[in-house]
């Protein structure tokens, strides 16, 4: 094998980098822009406001106008025509000449015509060009009285072929309507300018705000965890936002450490072992000179390698439990045979290492959960008092009802944790110095907190004066909720 070869067997694989994103932020098209559309909906929602507002305005003022006159106008040949049919022809032709004569604001228009279109009386010289239909409104340019003028008419038929034109001169309220229509235009121009320039204003609010949450989110991207987004302190919804995503963060950067913790404990703690057992392997190999000798020598090491598996079965284990997959597992259960049958098998465990076991349960102790899982977290947790337990010291398993559920708790005369380690106790592979010199993974613990977990309940570690006091409660009902799934069994002591 040549010097090359070799060089490249020992050459690390290259794994491709992902691409870092640009330090300057890419611009997004004005169309996908979601600053752009709450801006235009802004707009909109203001403009149209606007709208709604003018159309009021104007049905109040021109249309209670316009009703007015031609209720005027309709009550005026009602009246006209009770005296044609009271005095005929002659009655109207006088009321018409009377009402002209009273008429102080010279805006009555009257006109009667014979059937062949002559005019008998009135204000009008002749017939308005363009109206042909009777019981129709026209809002035609009259001349009456000299003057030139906008009058609304209305054609009613008289008995015998006469026909009566009745009308109010209406320029006034047209110069009103012009001067109003103005107004609400200008008025409108101005809301809908004022409407764009409110965009704008919250469009700059809303890149403003949103401009540290992508600052920050693309320094995470690049591998900054400890980057936060700034808080405003006024307590509005950016500022719940921006604690909702630094929280997410110190939830991320704390299951980091808890990866790199892992890792670390992995490669610590697994290493002794698969050294002491490829020792063993090797000096068989060089040294053992009968078969019974090699065969001991591999069971010796088979028995290191059967340990590192069932660290990593319980590793996997816990990560099964934490991903919530046993949860449809889930039945209504009794723990009271469960804890008897338990509080046999260690009784007897117990006795053989000189210790005793007592037992106190109530009678009934129905709970919603997984049997397998909490049985393996109660057995966990009277492997820990019966590793720990001094000579003929006595080791207590209690299972009572509480207010919410059910609170198992084993308590031991051991050495304890220490106040200042319990936070750490159910951490993946921590082992308080106490521990130190006694067998074990340092996983128990942090199994017993992960089934609390999918239960919804949880592990307390109390001072037993002297020893430690391990309590799993696990509510009747263990329905999860989503902080809670998402909790870790470390935050579990915190």
């Amino acid at each position: 094998m040549t010097s090359d070869m070799r060089r490249s067997m020992r050459r690390p694989a290259e794994i491709p980098l992902a691409t870092k994103p640009d330090s300057k932020p890419r611009r997004t098209p004005l169309i996908r822009s979601a600053g752009i559309r709450f801006a235009l909906l802004y707009a909109m929602v203001f403009g149209l406001n606007g709208i709604i507002l003018a159309f009021s305005l104007w049905y109040s003022t021109v249309g209670l106008l316009q009703r007015q006159v031609e209720a005027a106008i309709r009550a005026d040949a009602a009246g006209l025509s009770e005296h044609f049919s009271e005095g005929g022809l002659p009655s109207v032709l006088v009321t018409i000449s009377n009402r002209l004569a009273s008429n102080a604001d010279d805006n009555a228009i009257y006109l009667v015509v014979d059937p062949l279109g002559n005019r008998i009386a009135g204000n009008l010289q002749h017939w308005p060009t363009g109206m042909d239909a009777p019981d129709a409104w026209y809002e035609l340019p009259v001349t009456h009285a000299g003057t030139k003028s906008l009058a609304l008419l209305r054609e009613f038929q008289l008995p015998g072929g006469f026909r009566l034109l009745v009308g109010r001169d209406v320029s006034t309220r047209a110069a009103l309507r012009r001067v109003l229509r103005n107004g609400l235009l200008f008025a409108l121009g101005v809301m809908l300018l004022l409407g764009a320039l409110g965009a704008v204003l919250i469009r700059s609010l809303f890149r403003r705000a949103l401009a540290d949450i992508s600052f920050t989110t693309r320094a995470i991207a690049r591998g900054d965890l400890s980057r936060r987004v700034r808080r405003t302190g006024d307590g509005d919804e950016f500022d719940q936002l921006a604690e909702t995503i630094n929280d997410m963060l110190d939830r991320i950067g704390r299951l980091m450490d808890g990866v790199r913790q892992v890792s670390n404990a992995i490669a610590h703690d697994l290493r002794t072992p698969i050294t002491r057992a490829r020792a063993r392997l090797e000096d068989a190999a060089l040294h053992a000179e009968s078969e019974p000798e090699l065969r001991a020598a591999v069971e010796r090491a088979t028995s290191d390698l059967d340990g590192i598996v069932s660290v990593f079965q319980a590793l996997l284990r816990i990560a099964e439990i934490e991903a919530g997959s046993r949860r449809s597992a889930f039945a209504p259960i009794d723990l009271t045979p469960l804890v008897d049958d338990l509080a046999e098998l260690y009784g007897a465990v117990a006795e053989e290492r000189g210790a005793e076991l007592t037992c106190s349960r109530n009678n009934q102790l129905p709970i919603l959960g997984d049997r397998d899982l909490i049985q393996q977290a109660i057995a966990n947790l009277l492997d820990n008092a019966l590793k720990f337990s001094p000579d003929h010291g006595v080791i207590e398993l209690n299972a009572v009802r509480s207010e919410t559920g059910v609170e198992i708790s084993v308590a031991d005369r051991g050495p304890g944790i220490p106040e200042a380690d319990r936070l750490r106790a159910t951490e993946r592979f921590f082992r308080a110095e106490t521990a130190r010199n006694t067998p074990g993974s340092g996983l128990g613990l942090a199994l017993v907190a992960a089934v609390a977990q999918l239960h919804n309940g949880t592990l307390r570690l109390e001072d037993h004066h002297p020893g430690l006091r391990a309590v799993l409660a696990i509510p009747t009902d263990a329905k999860m909720t989503a902080p809670n799934m998402l909790r870790h069994p470390d935050d579990t002591q915190r």
